[in-house]
């Protein structure tokens, strides 16, 4: 297949699922007619009817509610939260009854919720955050979030047949970066990916810090630093395995998100390794991530957010310990 964005790596994904599985539905604010507010969703209304594609009012627990309802009754929800800081109308829906159904009743909860989020695209609270740890403390969710065309539309296909709720979590900033797509590549929830070889240090990254972590390591390279670039692509189940064995070679760890560091997912995965590779260990494990306050006016994003000089900061002080 030729190269696509992400925004249409991740339609033509809906599209086959549709196609394939007519008990799968797609719906939510603005994605039938309009094909949502990032065009996502642009022509499958029109491709598979109002029936399976269908707006929803401008209620994010309605959504969720009709989403489990629907996978009670044997359908395969995907609803879309048009931005990250919507999903918190949603929240009570999500952590009380879609994380909770199946280990309370047995029954399966196969509900897909897909949730554009993340920074760098100019806009304010509401529209650029990163809740990604409130779903992963949820137990009964899994939570997924792709940094390359090719996996988003391959976790999506593997989120949508998945009999548990998943939340798939896009990288907004990076919808419109193309690669090619193989649809008949398989990506399993739960599997992270090695992006880049490296020997000096491990950075751990995610959804829309893949792409500055790589950046780092290239930029690194100039001064003969060696960065391995892990993409966990899943955040729960985490892949601890793949983490562990990147610091087999490289005895240090940085951790990259766009949310805040205090309270962050960073904070799971470094106590994970210290539980799980500590003599591993030659340095601390740093995270970087974003400032504690909420987010601010666009003109100040680039100082809130990670970037490749904090990064390389980082990579420095690991690598001058001891």
């Amino acid at each position: 297949m030729e190269a696509v964005t992400m925004a249409k790596a991740i339609n033509l994904s809906l599209r086959d699922a549709l196609a394939r599985d007519e008990d799968v539905l797609v719906f939510g604010e603005d994605v039938g007619a309009l094909g949502g507010v990032f065009r996502i969703t642009d022509g499958l209304q029109e491709a598979f009817g109002e029936e399976r594609v269908f707006d929803t009012p401008l209620a994010e627990s309605t959504i969720i509610g009709v989403a489990v309802g629907l996978a009670l009754r044997g359908f395969k929800p995907v609803p879309e939260i048009q931005f990250d800081g919507f999903v918190y109308s949603g929240f009570d829906q999500i952590v009380s009854h879609v994380a909770k159904y199946r280990n309370r009743s047995g029954m399966s909860m196969p509900i897909t919720i897909r949730i554009p989020f993340g920074g760098h695209i100019g806009a304010v609270e509401h529209h650029s955050e990163s809740p990604e740890a409130y779903f992963t403390h949820t137990a009964g969710l899994k939570v997924v979030a792709p940094a390359t065309p090719g996996d988003a539309y391959a976790l999506l296909q593997s989120a949508i047949a998945d009999p548990d709720p998943v939340i798939f979590f896009e990288p907004k900033a990076r919808y419109y970066v193309k690669e090619e797509v193989d649809p008949k590549r398989e990506v399993l929830i739960g599997r992270a990916r090695l992006a880049r070889e490296g020997t000096g240090v491990s950075v751990i990254a995610y959804g829309p810090t893949v792409s500055v972590a790589l950046e780092a390591a290239k930029a690194a390279e100039k001064e003969n630093i060696s960065l391995e670039v892990i993409d966990l692509r899943t955040l729960s189940p985490l892949d601890m395995a793949t983490i562990i064995e990147s610091l087999r070679k490289t005895h240090r760890a940085i951790i990259v998100h766009e949310a805040p560091v205090f309270g962050g997912f960073g904070g799971e995965i470094a106590a994970r390794i210290a539980d799980d590779g500590f003599d591993l260990l030659e340095a601390p494990v740093t995270r970087v991530g974003a400032m504690n306050t909420p987010y601010p006016p666009a003109r100040f994003e680039k100082l809130y957010l990670p970037d490749v000089d904090r990064i390389l900061e980082a990579a420095d002080v690991a690598l001058a310990y001891g």
